[in-house]
């Protein structure tokens, strides 16, 4: 079993920047890759980036490309999505997810509860 927890959610201006952050607990060890998703209301959950937690080999949807950078520490299990240049669009809960290396390619099996972005325009 692996928890995740999002923070760094909240409010903010168009143009402006916010640091999302997913800690990982539990049987980390088995994590083979993490990743952000996002859900606007009325609309699909959508994938936002991801990033292998062994390489660093990073995904970005294309609508965040060039303004959302994925990162993360290993040493204390997180992961981090940086976003600039937010446009209202954006606007979302943000969920953190993870890959187990013994799930199948492409699964997510552990979800958090998700954080919530707001961009004002």
């Amino acid at each position: 079993q692996v928890q995740l927890v999002e923070s760094g959610g909240g409010l903010v201006q168009a143009g402006g920047s916010l640091r999302l952050s997913c800690a990982a607990s539990g049987r980390t060890f088995s994590i083979y890759a993490m990743g952000w998703f996002r859900q606007a209301p009325g609309k699909e959950r959508e994938f936002v980036a991801a990033i292998n937690w062994s390489g660093g080999n990073t995904d970005y949807a294309t609508s965040v490309k060039g303004r959302f950078t994925i990162s993360r520490d290993n040493a204390k299990n997180t992961v981090y999505l940086q976003m600039n240049s937010l446009k209202p669009e954006d606007t979302a809960v943000y969920y953190c997810a993870a890959q187990s290396i013994y799930g199948n390619y492409n699964q997510y099996r552990y979800w958090g509860q998700g954080t919530r972005v707001t961009v004002s325009s």
